[in-house]
C-alpha cells in the first residue's frame, strides 16, 4: 500500500504557463466533452444554490429575528456532512460516482421543492429538517464529483480545470447571489426554490450524458472487495491506515480544514449586509453585494495562483500558503471599512486567497491519491472542513447574540483567527513544499 501513495506526479513543465489563460481553459472546454457537461451541470446547480441559500437566511432572518437562526441554518448545512463522512467515502470508492452524481442531483430537486411549504407557512424546523436532509445527498455527490474529476480530466489538464471549476463557482456566486437578492426582494422565495429545484434536475441530465471509464470498479482491488464481500468498516480500516502511511496527503486534507475557519463569513456578511451596509433599508441588496464580491475574488484567485504556480508543485504550496495570510489580513481590514465598497474590495480579496488554498489543496490531492482512495479522502477532506464550518458560524452566532459583539469585531477576530493555520503551514511547506520531482530537477539542470 505504501507503494501507491503519490503515484502521479505533477506537471513540472513550464509550457502551459506560455498560454495564455483564456486560451487554455477555451480549449479544455471545446476539447473535452465529459468536461464540458459536468462544467455546465455546476454552473446551473450553484447559481440555484445561492438562489435559494440567501432566501433561505433571509427567511429565518424575518421570521425569528436571530443571528443564531441563522447560524443554525448554516451549521445543519454543514455538520451532517461530517457525520456522513465514513458512510459517503465508502459509497464513493464502492459504486459508480456518476450514478451516485445523478441521482444525488435528483434526491435534492425533491428536496428542495419541499422548501415552497416551508416558506409559505414560515416553518422554521421544516426549513431545517430540508436542510439537513439535502446536505446529506450534497455529502455523496461532491467527493464523487472531485474523485471523478482525474477520470474525466488529464494530469495537463488538472489544475486548468479545477481553477476553472473555481471561477465557475464564483460566478455562479457572483451572479447568483446578486440576482438572488434581488428575486427574493421583489418576486419573493418561492420563485428562488423552483430556480434550485429546476437546477438540480438540470444537473443530473447533463451528468447522465457524461462518458467515463470509472477505473475504481475495474480494478483487482474492487474484484477482491466484491468476492470477499468487503465491508464499510474494512473499506474505513483499510483508508485509514493510507492515511496513517501519508502524513502529507492528512496535511493537504487538513489545508481545506484550516480554510474552514473563514466559513463564517456566510453568517457575518449577512449580518454585515442587514445591519451596517443595508442598501435603500433593505439588507437583502447588501447581503447579496456582499456576497457577490465574495464570488468574484473566488474567481479571480485562483486564475492568477493556476498563472503563478503554473502546475509545478512546490509553487502550489506556496501560493496556499500565501492564501491565508491575504485572508487574514483582509478581514481585518474589513473590520475598519467605512463603507459598502471598500467592505466589497476586502471580501474579494480575502476570497481570491481562500480559493487559492480550495484549488491548489484540491488538485495536490487528485494528482497524488490513487483512485481507489479518492473517495475515502475526499469524503474526508470535505468532512472536516465541514465540521470547521459548522463551529466558525457557531461561533458567530454566539459572538452577536451572546457575547453581543459587534459584526466588526467579530470580523477581526475571524482575521485574527486565520493566523493560525497560515503559521501552521509555514512548517509543513517546508518539509513537503520545496521542489519536488525528478523531471523538474533535471529541467533546472538543464537549464545552468
Amino acid at each position: 500500500m505504501q507503494g501507491e501513495s503519490a503515484v502521479i506526479p505533477v506537471t513540472e513543465t513550464t509550457g502551459a504557463s506560455r498560454t495564455s489563460l483564456h486560451v487554455r481553459y477555451l480549449r479544455l472546454l471545446r476539447a473535452n466533452a465529459n468536461f464540458r457537461r459536468l462544467w455546465v451541470a455546476q454552473l446551473i446547480s450553484e447559481i440555484g444554490d445561492w438562489f435559494y441559500s440567501l432566501a433561505i437566511y433571509d427567511l429565518l432572518l424575518e421570521a425569528t429575528h436571530s443571528g443564531k437562526a441563522v447560524s443554525y441554518a448554516i451549521i445543519i448545512q454543514a455538520l451532517p456532512w461530517f457525520f456522513m463522512t465514513p458512510l459517503a467515502g465508502h459509497l464513493v470508492d464502492r459504486f459508480s460516482r456518476r450514478r451516485l452524481m445523478i441521482l444525488a442531483d435528483a434526491a435534492r430537486g425533491f428536496v428542495v421543492l419541499g422548501l415552497l411549504r416551508a416558506g409559505l407557512n414560515s416553518d422554521v424546523w421544516l426549513v431545517y429538517a430540508l436542510l439537513g436532509l439535502e446536505v446529506i445527498f450534497s455529502s455523496v455527490f461532491e467527493p464523487s464529483r472531485n474523485a471523478i474529476l482525474p477520470d474525466v480530466a488529464s494530469v495537463e489538464e488538472m489544475l486548468p480545470a479545477n481553477a476553472l471549476s473555481s471561477a465557475t463557482w464564483s460566478l455562479a456566486l457572483t451572479s447568483g447571489a446578486a440576482l438572488g437578492g434581488m428575486v427574493t426582494a421583489l418576486l419573493g422565495r418561492r420563485v428562488a426554490f423552483v430556480i434550485n429545484s429546476v437546477s438540480f434536475f438540470a444537473s443530473a441530465f447533463l451528468i447522465q450524458h457524461i462518458r467515463v471509464a470509472e477505473p475504481h470498479l475495474e480494478s483487482p482491488h474492487a474484484a477482491r472487495r466484491v468476492q470477499g464481500g468487503s465491508s464499510g468498516v474494512n473499506s474505513l480500516r483499510e483508508g485509514r491506515e493510507y492515511l496513517e502511511q501519508n502524513p502529507k496527503i492528512v496535511v493537504l486534507i487538513l489545508a481545506k480544514t484550516g480554510l474552514g475557519i473563514v466559513s463564517g463569513a456566510l453568517l457575518l456578511l449577512v449580518i454585515f449586509g442587514e445591519r451596517v451596509f443595508p442598501v435603500a433599508g433593505h439588507g437583502a441588496l447588501a447581503v447579496g453585494l456582499l456576497y457577490a464580491a465574495r464570488g468574484v475574488g473566488a474567481g479571480i484567485g485562483p486564475l492568477v495562483g493556476d498563472r503563478a504556480s503554473a502546475g509545478i508543485e512546490h509553487r502550489m504550496w506556496k501560493v496556499i500558503g500565501i492564501g491565508f495570510f491575504i485572508m487574514s489580513i483582509s478581514y481585518v481590514t474589513l473590520s475598519r471599512a467605512p463603507n459598502l465598497a471598500l467592505a466589497a474590495l476586502c471580501v474579494l480579496c480575502a476570497h481570491a486567497g481562500g480559493s487559492n488554498v480550495w484549488v491548489m489543496s484540491t488538485t495536490l490531492l487528485q494528482v497524488n491519491v490513487p483512485d481507489r482512495f479518492r473517495g475515502r479522502v475526499f469524503a474526508v477532506d470535505l468532512g472536516l472542513l465541514m465540521l470547521m464550518v459548522s463551529g466558525s458560524n457557531y461561533l458567530i452566532g454566539v459572538g452577536l447574540d451572546t457575547w453581543k459583539l459587534s459584526a466588526r469585531q467579530l470580523a477581526a477576530a475571524l482575521g485574527g483567527a486565520l493566523l493560525l493555520p497560515g503559521l501552521a503551514w509555514l512548517p509543513a511547506q517546508a518539509k513537503w513544499g520545496r521542489h519536488s520531482g525528478c523531471r523538474e530537477k533535471s529541467e533546472a539542470r538543464s537549464q545552468e
